[in-house]
């Protein structure tokens, strides 16, 4: 029996008021994928932060390769061979490629910085593992997928061979996703070991060769991707059984309540990046905007929100002209909103928890009494909707920013599905959930469309799309090129139509809607 490159033996972990790790066990093999599986709060990040030196384990023991190390450090992790690849990058924008990949590791000729030398080092572990970047590039210029590519660089760079990937896809295209996986196949075949953390079930299957799942803490499960699907690993993350399909009604559809025309926005570096669009959203329906990140989608609905001005077009919401609103008018109009980047437009992250659920109302009775606000009652309400949405916070009082990114976004989530609402604008609302929390989000989704609430859903997964919809505008190059009722496409037309093809052309080139079941984002 060959020694792992990894074990972890009995790594325990506390903080106030949580267990977060108890008594964990992981082997990591000799070029092996190996997933690690849990609900949002199950102490996935919480443990390879461990692994790599940003946490101290209250008990256990680590062994690399049969010995026991101590990790007290990043600095020790990278001397042990560990690289880590956070959910959100650790690069510094402004710098290019090389300075990123260079940094705290600087090479020296004389008293200059030796760029060359770094420059011919990224572009052999590019060329080896198919990386694909620019060394001269500057980093805030770059698309989310190559700047993660980056982040593998940097790593490779310092000689890992044992890689660790929190949430790889999260911010990721479908295209990015698939592109990805060929380079983490790429690495194990070149002797890279690697821990793989995923919500997304279908990934783990598709890439990893085990699988270990991990609920409140603690292992609860382990299994080789070949005896499994996804409904058994659900269930072992979750604790029961999991829908893996969407279930909804046909809609009952109302008058517009969202109307946009011929609307135009700029980027920020000036460029038309929405293009005239015209599209109407009714009252009980989803309609669906698909498309690969980037064209479009981000600027759209920042505009229709009052955080990016409007060059030119029109906003009416229930008929009043909103498109030069603030985002309070907005939010007074009964638009609730999921913004895509819940840290940078969701959160004020050194709040706490009960204030952040009450950030859109705080200044209203019974929140506030004139200048006065009602520390109490938000605390009461910050409770209550804590434990309606699964919440996992040890306190209503603890900053936001401590939660896990998946518990972030079900505090937004939360915020904006628990007050009166005429619209829902929800950008990529599952990004980093689990699948328990998918399918909670999903079904309260669906009721607020059943309830009469207009829903636009901007989301770069397409089986959500398909799924939640009841029509789908197709968005390319800043403009709408089909939109189309949900029943009448599959999967495949709707990939093609975001790739450039008319609706005419993926109607011949794929099969119809009669080969696609919808299913859950996993």
């Amino acid at each position: 029996m060959t020694t792992p490159v990894l074990e972890l033996r009995g790594i325990t972990k506390r903080f106030p008021g949580v267990l977060a790790n108890d008594h964990i066990d992981l082997t990591l093999e000799e070029q092996e994928i190996h997933a690690l599986l849990g609900e949002n709060g199950a102490g996935k990040s919480t443990l390879m932060n461990i692994l790599y030196g940003l946490y101290s384990p209250d008990e256990g023991e680590i062994y690399i390769r049969g010995k026991r190390v101590e990790i007290q450090g990043p600095t020790d992790a990278i001397r042990q061979g560990i690289g880590m690849v956070h959910q959100h990058f650790m690069l510094v924008p402004v710098l290019t490629v090389t300075e990123n990949v260079m940094l705290g590791e600087e090479v020296t000729r004389g008293l200059a910085l030796d760029r060359k030398s770094v420059v011919r080092r990224i572009k052999e572990i590019s060329d080896l593992h198919g990386l694909e970047v620019d060394p001269h590039a500057k980093v805030a210029d770059l698309p989310v997928g190559v700047r993660q590519r980056v982040e593998i660089i940097k790593v490779l760079y310092r000689d890992a061979n044992i890689l660790i990937l929190d949430e790889p896809t999260a911010v990721l295209t479908p295209q990015e996703a698939d592109a990805l996986f060929e380079i983490l196949q790429s690495l194990r075949e070149k002797g890279v070991s690697i821990i793989f953390i995923s919500h997304k079930l279908r990934e783990v299957l598709a890439l990893a060769d085990r699988v270990t799942v991990l609920r409140r803490g603690r292992v609860v499960g382990e299994t080789r991707t070949q005896d499994a699907d996804q409904a058994k690993l659900a269930e072992m993350m979750v604790g029961r059984a999991v829908k893996l399909t969407v279930e909804k009604k046909p809609p009952q559809v109302g008058e517009p309540v969202l109307t946009v025309r011929g609307l135009k926005v700029l980027d920020d570096r000036l460029q038309m990046t929405v293009n005239g669009v015209d599209f109407e959203v009714r009252e009980g329906e989803v309609l669906g905007i698909a498309g690969v990140q980037g064209n479009g989608q981000t600027e759209l609905v920042e505009a229709l929100t009052g955080l990016r001005s409007v060059y030119e077009g029109q906003v009416l919401i229930d008929g009043k002209d909103l498109t030069a609103a603030s985002p309070r008018d907005v939010t007074e109009a009964g638009v609730a909103h999921v913004p895509e980047d819940r840290q940078e437009d969701g959160l004020v992250l050194s709040f706490t928890v009960a204030e952040n659920l009450v950030l859109n109302t705080y200044y209203r009775p019974p929140f506030a009494k004139g200048m006065s606000i009602n520390y109490p009652i938000i605390y009461e309400t910050g409770e209550k909707l804590i434990k309606e949405f699964d919440v996992r916070t040890p306190s209503s009082r603890v900053p936001v920013g401590n939660l896990s990114g998946g518990n972030q976004q079900k505090v937004i989530v939360a915020r904006e599905f628990s007050r009166p609402i005429r619209l829902l604008i929800a950008s990529q609302p599952t990004r980093g959930l689990d699948v328990g929390s998918i399918e909670y989000i999903h079904r309260r989704l669906l009721e607020k469309r059943d309830d009469g609430v207009a829903v636009l859903l901007v989301s770069a997964e397409l089986d959500e799309i398909m799924g939640l919809s009841d029509r789908i505008a197709v968005m390319y190059r800043g403009k709408f090129t089909a939109v189309v009722d949900a029943n009448d496409v599959s999967k495949e037309q709707v990939g093609l139509m975001m790739a450039g093809s008319s609706l005419e052309e993926a109607l011949t080139q794929a099969p119809g809607p009669e080969a696609y079941e919808p299913e859950i984002v996993t």
